[in-house]
């Protein structure tokens, strides 16, 4: 090592030095000692790397507490708020329902304040968390009894692993789903502890497939809503009503897993009828299972409706106390289970149901409106125009339906790979935009912008930098 390269070292400030600066003082506050130190230590570590490499001026403690700052800022988290221009209304890796606003005002006070989560404010005694959900939910399903748990997927298991552990879940082949991140239903039982026992064939099953399954060896009978797909053509399937008579005369419950799940009758809304879980009900299944982060429009949840004496077992069930949810999300599901109790103003106050019944003409009205202010700052490269497109509801619900909506489609005047680029820049912005690449242009499908927001995303786009997808490259 030469001497002039040694002397320029022996000037670098060490991470100590620099930890005393005021600047990195601010640091600590904000970020945290480990994080700043840690930063300071990298920045400190690629200064002596230039100086070995080349002799230029050692940096001061300042300098490079100013270095850390830039590395720590640019840190920005992965969990923040973006732009659904997908098309997709409930998109799982986007999160699925947006919140109604007395869902988040109720959760954001449950965080802030200590509440009697489990606890009996009449009688000043231990209480229990779904008392503050089971008296909602019975009055909108019409069951005798509820229970709620964090995910629809850990409600099926609970229920399987209360009635069929170690004995037979009788299931049509034709509704042996797959959901959302591979997982199968087969793993589910499996995992329960219930041996699989499937009847019928995929597209055809019929009444006395079940009856011949059913044994003394039988737990449970599982039929589930194939809400993520639809099998047309030469098809057979056993409705919920004589299933379950025909579970009830073998002295075992009847699952019915409707997978979304809805509250409401969707066709008043303008859109294709679900199954509701009222319905579920009334055809006779003991138990129902269905989602809270879907068509319901809540925060991520899992819920089981049915007979009181099953849900009292599920409830005695270990496996309830590592399902269960905690005070934030139970004052969401409460606020938003509420709403429900005013059907004519829930599309104005949910903002999934708000979503998937807007109106075509108000969102072609609003891309009009954006489209110039998206061409001024696009520049010459793309060709911005305004056509129609279709929506789809996401998360398993409503497959085979789609919706009429209205995009802004982006197209490049030169190579496809600008478009590339252009959708990789719009997920850096601050507040990132997620739009759709088809058909030769990119799709940003304004169903799920609300006009409030109009003004955040424009904001949005000004941070875009043309250099990054109009510069010319190999």
């Amino acid at each position: 090592m030469a001497e002039s390269e040694v002397n320029l070292l022996r000037h670098l400030p060490s991470v100590t030095a620099v930890l005393a600066t005021d600047e990195a003082a601010s640091l600590v506050e904000r970020h945290g000692r480990i994080a700043t130190t840690d930063a300071i230590r990298q920045v400190t570590d690629e200064a002596r790397e230039a100086l070995r490499t080349v002799p230029v001026a050692v940096p001061t403690a300042s300098e490079l507490a100013q270095r850390a700052r830039g590395l720590l800022e640019a840190r920005v988290p992965g969990l923040r708020p973006l732009f659904n221009l997908t098309g997709t209304v409930l998109h799982t890796n986007l999160g699925r329902a947006v919140l109604a606003e007395p869902a988040i005002d109720a959760a954001v006070d449950a965080m802030r304040h200590v509440v009697a989560l489990e606890f009996d404010l009449v009688d000043g005694v231990r209480g229990e968390r779904d008392d503050h959900v089971r008296d909602l939910l019975c009055e909108l399903t019409g069951a005798q009894d509820a229970t709620v748990v964090n995910n629809n997927a850990a409600a099926v298991l609970l229920c399987l692993n209360t009635f069929a552990i170690g004995r037979d879940a009788v299931v049509s082949r034709g509704e042996l789903i797959e959901i959302g991140g591979a997982f199968r239903m087969p793993d589910i039982m499996a995992r329960a502890g219930a041996r699989m026992v499937e009847v019928g064939t995929t597209n055809r099953t019929h009444p006395a497939d079940y009856r011949n399954a059913l044994n003394e060896r039988t737990g449970m009978v599982l039929k589930v809503h194939t809400s993520n797909y639809r099998i047309q053509g030469f098809t057979a399937e056993v409705d919920a009503r004589e299933l379950a008579a025909m579970a009830g005369a073998a002295g075992v419950p009847l699952l019915n897993d409707l997978g979304s799940g809805s509250l409401v009758d969707l066709s008043r809304y303008g859109l294709a009828k679900e199954p509701t879980v009222r319905d579920a009900v009334e055809e006779g299944a003991q138990l129902v299972t269905f989602s809270g982060d879907k068509l319901l429009g809540g925060p991520q949840a899992g819920f089981i409706v049915g007979d009181r004496a099953l849900i009292e077992q599920i409830n005695r069930n270990p496996l309830k106390r590592a399902l269960r949810v905690d005070k934030v999300r139970l004052a969401a599901i409460e606020a938003t289970l509420k709403l429900y109790r005013d059907p004519d103003r829930l599309a104005e106050k949910l903002p999934t149901l708000r979503f998937l019944a807007r109106d075509k003409a108000d969102i072609e009205a609003q891309a009009y409106r954006l489209q110039p202010v998206v061409v001024e700052y696009l520049g010459d490269a793309f060709v911005v125009s305004v056509g129609d497109c279709l929506s789809q509801v996401g998360s398993g619900a409503l497959p085979l339906d789609t919706l009429e909506s209205v995009a802004i489609l982006i197209r490049s005047r030169g190579s496809q790979h600008a478009l590339e680029r252009l959708a990789v820049s719009l997920r850096a912005l601050p507040r990132p935009v997620i739009g759709r690449i088809a058909d030769g242009a990119l799709r940003l499908d304004l169903r799920c912008l609300p006009e409030a927001d109009e003004a955040l995303f424009l904001d949005s786009l000004r941070h875009l930098d043309r250099n990054n997808f109009t510069a010319s490259r190999p």
